[in-house]
């Protein structure tokens, strides 16, 4: 078993002798816990995303069809979009037991980041949906 270091914390919280103490070493470590689950769901959802984005592709370069990657690249932006997710949710954890304000900026800067590409990748999604309905091939070739 490892000892976790909490330096952060005020005096009474690393005082793991008294109740008080114990509760929040406690608490603090289920958090710290939950935050390695959160991360690591996240980064499973990528390593599938990948690995169904590059089945896909060797189907498509099996059949010699390589003229459009449009659904590859949908198929892994849909797993990228929701493992931003989780990974943002274990940097909101990262920050919830006595954030420092370096850590709070931190975690500003990197939200912004991360909402930033979701929202991007969100749109890029939607647009090449919009693009691929059989509508709107209808509609141009009518033009």
């Amino acid at each position: 078993m490892f000892l976790l270091q909490f330096p952060a914390l005020p005096e009474a919280a690393r005082d793991v002798t008294s109740a008080h103490g114990q509760a929040e070493s406690g608490v603090i470590s289920a958090v710290l816990w939950l935050k390695l689950g959160v991360e690591t769901v996240g980064a499973t959802i990528i390593a599938l995303g990948i690995l169904s984005a590059g089945w896909l592709l060797v189907k498509a370069l099996a059949k010699r069809e390589t003229a459009d990657f449009t659904a590859i690249r949908l198929a892994l932006a849909r797993y990228l979009a929701l493992a931003l997710e989780f990974q943002l949710g274990a940097d909101i954890l990262s920050t919830a037991i006595a954030p420092s304000w370096e850590q709070i900026g931190k975690l500003g800067a990197i939200a912004v980041i991360r909402t930033a590409l979701n929202y991007f990748l969100s749109r890029e999604m939607r647009e090449e949906r919009h693009e691929a309905t059989p509508e709107n091939h209808v509609v141009e070739r009518a033009d």
